[in-house]
């Protein structure tokens, strides 16, 4: 099956158990329509680069699943028809990064990062 990595940015007034129940929500609808999240993280509340329906700041979630298409038309479709959730990117990859995600790793440990200088 295609690998697909998922971002999906919620609503700011929601709480975080909130937030982590609608992606538990998702998850179970791709369960449900055969395929299967590989990892899941929860972002926490990020401040976005512009207003999306007069939110300021966001609920990121993060996933990595292994599904068919229609199982991620499906979840797109209903992503897109709830309330709560303010945008959604899926992206096809060839293999999931191993390890945790950028956004998780700790600044000092991130690779490929310039010396700051005074």
């Amino acid at each position: 099956m295609p690998l697909y990595e998922h971002v999906m940015i919620a609503r700011q007034d929601l709480s975080n158990a909130q937030a982590e129940g609608l992606v538990e929500h998702f998850t179970a609808v791709l369960s449900d329509n055969g395929g299967k999240v590989v990892d899941s993280e929860y972002w926490g509340v990020k401040t976005m680069a512009y207003k999306i329906n007069k939110n300021r700041k966001g609920h990121y979630a993060f996933l990595k699943t292994d599904a068919p298409s229609t199982a991620v038309q499906e979840m797109e479709r209903l992503m897109g028809l709830h309330d709560d959730v303010m945008r959604v990117l899926t992206i096809k990859v060839d293999q999931h990064a191993e390890g945790p995600s950028v956004q998780m790793q700790k600044r000092d440990e991130r690779e490929g990062r310039r010396e700051r200088r005074n």
